[in-house]
């Protein structure tokens, strides 16, 4: 058998990735079952040996809702739109969680795996995109919390008027927290490599971001005069979006939210272009 009848054997070809826009992101749905594989990892193993277990998923917004509803409803008395504090703290901590998850958990992507990289080779994609999925999980999980505390306020005649053609949008809203906190968390990945300050920061910043972002808060608080730079926070269209969806209310704008999208594509594309380039040679940096 000739060489050239040894090459049609082979199904695939291994080659060095050499451009900037040589993605090779098909290589993710060949590796499905490896995403598979970390999903099961990352929702197992981080409450394997808890005595509550899967209950830390529904504690940690109780109680953060219940912090809020003392501190920023009773002591510092902040307006709710005249919606029940519990349920106003509780639809934005809800949606601010799983962001904020994303965007945290995809930032130690390469320095956190580095021991797994340096043995074999898979598309390294792979595990940013598992911690995605595993942490939709877990928001399914509170996100049924919510829906417990909105049936009982709505059957309570608590001033709550839900849009339903909205609500139907809420895989839209799902989708673009995941790829913003994607884009954003694997840039953060990237430039760690490199500039370890990145990884002290970045749970200082998202705390900043949260405060930054109409969570404790309604949009409608702001002057007019400052909207635009409220507008600036792509996490703002989202969240008061959601609140639209379920309480009736909430400050939307159509260039806002074509500009929260707009940023959210940039900073993914950004994202995956820049990974894609720091993941082969960051294992002589790090």
């Amino acid at each position: 058998m000739n060489n050239t009848e040894d090459t049609k054997q082979w199904t695939s070809i291994i080659r060095p990735v050499s451009g900037w826009f040589d993605l090779h992101l098909s290589a993710l749905w060949q590796y499905r079952d490896l995403i598979i594989l970390f999903v099961r990892r990352d929702f197992v193993a981080v409450y394997k040996q808890t005595i509550l277990g899967p209950l830390w998923y529904l504690l940690q917004p109780l109680a953060t809702t219940l912090v809020f509803t003392i501190i920023f409803g009773k002591v510092a008395k902040l307006p709710t739109d005249g919606f029940p504090k519990i349920i106003f703290y509780m639809s934005g901590i809800v949606a601010w969680r799983y962001f904020a998850d994303c965007l945290t958990k995809t930032s130690n992507t390469l320095v956190g795996n580095s021991s797994i990289f340096g043995k074999v080779w898979f598309p390294r994609l792979t595990v940013p995109i598992s911690v995605i999925i595993s942490n939709l999980i877990s928001f399914g999980i509170q996100f049924t919390l919510f829906l417990c505390f909105w049936v009982f306020f709505v059957m309570k005649g608590s001033g709550i008027s839900p849009k339903p053609i909205i609500i139907l949008l809420l895989p839209l809203l799902i989708i673009q927290m995941a790829a913003l906190g994607l884009g954003l968390g694997i840039i953060v990945s990237s430039l760690t490599t490199k500039y370890r300050d990145f990884a002290q920061l970045i749970g200082f910043g998202v705390q900043l971001w949260m405060y930054a972002t109409p969570i404790v808060y309604p949009a409608s608080m702001i002057p007019e005069k400052w909207q635009w730079l409220i507008a600036l926070n792509p996490m703002t269209p989202i969240i008061e979006a959601f609140r639209y969806a379920f309480l009736g209310f909430g400050t939307l704008h159509p260039w806002q939210i074509g500009l929260s999208v707009g940023t959210t594509i940039i900073l993914l594309f950004i994202g995956i272009i820049l990974f894609n380039r720091v993941e082969k040679s960051f294992m002589d940096t790090v």
